[in-house]
Order: structure tokens, then sequence, then C-alpha cells
């Protein structure tokens, strides 16, 4: 097996960044000068409406360190940096957002504790310059994390991270079209630590990463790695079906001993009748979108799909896995 060459890939997914991935770039080198090793930027354009792939284009043709990857759609987040993750180089491997509220002034941090020994290490925020939705969003996974996936409770799930590239060729063999790469992570190793880094605001514009985006992450990671919908539906729909039980229950008491049987609460048996169909429908599409996962998993949909790329090698830029038919070059 060919030994992986030491040095630091850094992967960003970009969209709507156009008026940061120069600053991004800047940042980046100015940093990555300073540490004795090898090193790549990935940029991966995730089908950003604005001109972000034409500055990326324009970075990349005078800095043969940066590796450019343009989608032909918005796949997201997530689906963008599997994207990234295929092409990467070197011993080390870090993740961060394109808005710069990751500092690049925190990987020598990030490097020097993975050194330590460690498989992965996140960087973690004592605050977040981010909306309360989100803020709440982002505890909700961790939640969830802890449940399914058994995450430590000190650690913060977050997108800054660094990586040792055998965690990270081990989540590009996920061949389905949600990934979730934070649950890939734990799934594939324990030896995760963290350091807490700063969270600044954004630079500059607004990013494609909000509260619906933020949803489907949510509602990704929770089918993939889980039935714990499934199961939850199932509990709460067998609970119901218990209190309906003891109301007719309790109706036929007071009809045998009392004597007396009113046909008011027509209102309360609507209602009763609602909750339980709500419900069944609950149970019925969670189990429509787990089957229907699973018709696209057999179908082989993509998980991105590459329109163009720079100082990638052409052998590379068109690889296409039988195995798994996960990226197509088109």
């Amino acid at each position: 097996m060919t030994k992986t060459p030491a040095g630091l890939s850094i992967v960003v997914p970009v969209y709507n960044s156009e008026g940061i991935v120069l600053e991004l770039h800047k940042r980046l080198t100015a940093v990555l000068r300073t540490i004795n090793t090898n090193y790549e930027i990935i940029l991966v354009n995730d089908g950003s409406p604005d001109n972000s792939w034409e500055k990326i284009k324009g970075i990349a043709t005078f800095d043969h360190r940066v590796k450019a990857i343009s989608l032909r759609r918005n796949f997201g987040y997530d689906n963008a940096l599997m994207a990234g993750l295929n092409f990467v180089s070197y011993s080390y491997v870090v993740i961060m957002d394109d808005d710069l509220q990751h500092a690049p002034e925190d990987i020598p941090q990030l490097l020097e504790e993975i050194e330590k020994g460690y498989d992965v290490v996140y960087g973690n925020f004592p605050t977040k310059n981010q909306s309360l939705i989100k803020n709440m969003g982002s505890w909700l996974v961790g939640k969830l994390a802890q449940l399914i996936l058994n995450k430590p409770a000190y650690l913060q799930i977050s997108s800054y991270k660094i990586l040792h590239k055998e965690i990270v060729d081990g989540i590009v063999k996920y061949g389905g079209p949600y990934p979730y790469i934070d649950g890939l992570i734990f799934q594939l190793t324990s030896s995760i630590n963290r350091i807490m880094v700063d969270h600044h605001p954004r630079l500059d514009g607004e990013g494609g990463h909000g509260v619906i985006p933020s949803l489907r992450i949510l509602f990704n990671f929770c089918t993939t790695f889980s039935i714990l919908p499934l199961r939850i539906a199932v509990v709460l729909g067998f609970a119901i079906s218990i209190l309906a039980g003891v109301f007719s229950v309790g109706l036929v008491v007071v009809k045998l001993w009392l004597g007396y049987y009113s046909v008011e609460g027509w209102t309360s048996l609507i209602l009763a009748v609602t909750i339980l169909g709500g419900v069944q429908l609950m149970g019925l599409g969670l189990l429509g979108e787990y089957v229907g996962r699973t018709y696209m998993n057999i179908n082989r949909q993509p998980q991105f799909v590459i329109r163009e790329t720079i100082s990638i090698e052409p052998e590379k830029s068109s690889v296409h896995r039988s195995e798994n038919k996960k990226i197509e070059i088109s």
C-alpha cells in the first residue's frame, strides 16, 4: 500500500462567497506557509449562483497548490465535502467553512493536537456568532448524536475539524446520496478530541446554510444512522392507542354504573380521531422516507456531479467507482 505523503489538505465547500474567497485564500496561504509541511487547498464550488467559481478559477490559475472543483448544481454541504475529500493528497485533512467564521490561524493548534495521536480533532466554540434558531439546531444535533452515535457529552459537533487521512479514506467509501460527515466519523473512530477556538462573524454576504438546509442535515442524520424516528412513531402510536382504550373503557363504566351516556363531546372525539390520524400519517411518511431512500440508494443516485476541475490530474478527475457509482463526471 502506498504511503500517504506528509502534509495538510484543506477542504472548503464554497457557496455564495464571491466576496470572501480571495480573503480566505490569502489568510490560509499566510498560515500554511508558516507550517513546515506540504499543503494543498481544495475549494469546492457547490453550484453557487454568484461569481464564486470565477473567483476560485482566478485563484487556481496563479496558485498551483489550489485544487478547484465545480459541481453542476447545489448538492448540499456534506455532498460538496465528499467531492473534495475524494481528492485529498496528504496525511492530515482540515475541513472548514468558507465564511471565515473559522479562523485559518487556528489550524496550527488543530495540527498540534492531532499529532498527539488522535484520529479527529474538532474545533469547539465557547460561543457562536449565529442565529438563535441555528444554535438550537446545533444543540439538538448534539443531543441526538449522544443518543444515536454515543458522542461524548463534552464534545461539540462542528464543521471545523482536522482528520487523519485514514479516517477520510473510510468516509469516502460511503456511497449513499445522503452523506453526513460527522456521523460517519463517529462510526469509524472513538479517538476524538477537541480544542477551544473562537467563532467569528461572517466576513461578507449570506451563506447557503440557513434554517432549511440545517433541517435537511438534521433529517439526513436521523434517517441515515438510525431507525429512531420510526421507533418514536411506533411508541407514540402505541401510547395514543392505550389512551383511546382507557377512554373507551371509561365511557362503558359511566354507562353501566350511572346509566348515563351523553352524545356531547363530539369535538373531543373528532380531535382524538384527528390526532390519531396524524400520528398514523406521520408514521407512514417516515416509513415512506426510509423506503424512498433505499430506492434511491439502489438506483445509484450520485452524491455529486462534477462540471469542471482545475489542478487535478485527468485520471483522477474522471474517477468513476463501479462499486458505488457515487461520482459522475459529465
